[in-house]
């Protein structure tokens, strides 16, 4: 059997796989609905769009509360409680077509899609090493394209049938029958290193702390306004939003396994510098993008660099404790959350001024990133020389 096929065999790795085509595949749902929802249905505008994304990150700034969570339940079971909430909020946000209860059915939905995060990253990490968990993260990104693309496929069929209430309360019931089930499984194994539930932040995890914080700044930018660009600025219709998603996670859904492969090969420096440099150019084009064309080709490259991000997760695998990676992944959720509160409401602000801006100020972040990710190389052979506790490898399933 080779090298693949056992990890795919293990039943944490099914279990994962489950639920991150659900956690995906709900804010899919959520994501390709919601501008047409919110500026046709329900009458929004730029400020507005703004403070609701912002409050769509308010459970990801709070994710370090995982940590008190742990103490009362298993993280496996932390997920599936996770993604019945996910599929709860997308099930009601139709139910709810105003301002205000669009932002209490986004915080129900994304309390479950953000702890289901930090659960995944931390089980992934635990579960399998340093060679092993780009590929599985690589694995789990292009399920999940594949998960886009059939709740695009979907909604395409549905759409004309269907209203906005119909399509998020059956897509979303779904998600939640799917937490539910997950339930009844036990994918644990006993022989791993124990970890620490409390909150941990160390000085010498200090550039991974950085990276995320500016992943979340930049990429918060991006989802706040790169698809209200492309519906308030070319009027992009229900249609063209969801082709334009199937079409990205067909790239993804072969690209996405590489990505792992070359995190594997090449390691995180030059991934990452890759990643940000390309980012530089592509927010400064979503400034000038004058065609449905362009503006949609730079929507499929930027989400094919982000991707790349898993770099950061694995790079925190190489320099830091094994005992810490639950509380670590927890506080980088909420460190990345940081900037994924404040920018989207800022850069509402900054869009009635100039639409071009947020994208301006998305450049100027990648750019220090691009900087910062040159310090990756020097920070895991200074952690090389610090002695931590071997991880135990759970037994092939």
């Amino acid at each position: 059997m080779n090298d693949s096929a056992k990890t795919s065999n293990r039943p944490m790795y099914r279990f994962l796989m489950v639920l991150t085509i659900c956690s995906v595949g709900g804010l899919q749902v959520w994501r390709t609905l919601f501008d047409n929802f919110s500026v046709r249905v329900v009458g929004l505008d730029g400020s507005h769009i703004g403070l609701i994304q912002s409050v769509r990150e308010i459970p990801g700034f709070l994710a370090l509360l995982v940590i008190f969570v742990m103490l009362l339940l298993k993280e496996h079971r932390i997920s599936s409680l996770s993604i019945v909430t996910l599929g709860l909020g997308v099930a009601i946000t139709g139910l709810f077509p105003t301002y205000m209860g669009l932002i209490g059915t986004t915080l129900i939905m994304s309390l479950g899609f953000h702890y289901y995060e930090t659960t995944f990253q931390s089980l992934t990490l635990q579960y399998f090493d340093q060679k092993k968990s780009p590929l599985v993260f690589g694995r789990m990104r292009s399920l999940g394209a594949a998960s886009n693309i059939a709740v695009g496929a979907l909604i395409f069929i549905l759409e004309p049938i269907f209203s906005f209430s119909q399509l998020y309360l059956v897509l979303g019931g779904v998600i939640l029958l799917a937490g539910v089930w997950s339930f009844t499984q036990n994918p644990v194994k006993t022989n791993l290193v124990p970890q620490r539930k409390r909150m941990i932040v160390r000085k010498r995890y200090w550039l991974y702390y950085f990276l995320t914080f500016m992943a979340g700044a930049r990429r918060q930018i991006f989802v706040a306004f790169a698809v209200f660009l492309l519906v308030s600025k070319f009027d992009f219709s229900v249609k063209e939003i969801t082709i334009l998603f199937v079409v990205n996670n067909v790239i993804n859904y072969f690209l996405s396994p590489l990505i792992g492969k070359a995190i594997v090969r090449f390691g995180e420096r030059w991934v990452l510098s890759g990643e940000y440099f390309s980012l530089i150019f592509i927010f400064l084009a979503y400034a000038v993008a004058d065609s449905k064309l362009m503006v949609a080709g730079l929507y499929i490259a930027d989400h094919i660099f982000f991707n790349f991000a898993i770099a950061i997760r694995t790079f925190f695998q190489k320099i830091g404790d094994p005992r810490d990676i639950a509380p670590s992944m927890a506080v980088g959720f909420t460190i990345n959350h940081i900037g994924a509160v404040v920018f989207p409401v800022m850069g509402g602000l900054l869009w009635m001024i100039d639409y071009r801006i947020p994208f301006v100020v998305g450049a100027f972040l990648s750019l220090l990133s691009f900087i910062a990710v040159q310090l990756i190389s020097g920070q895991v052979r200074k952690a090389a020389t610090v002695a931590k506790p071997a991880a135990v490898a759970p037994p092939v399933a």
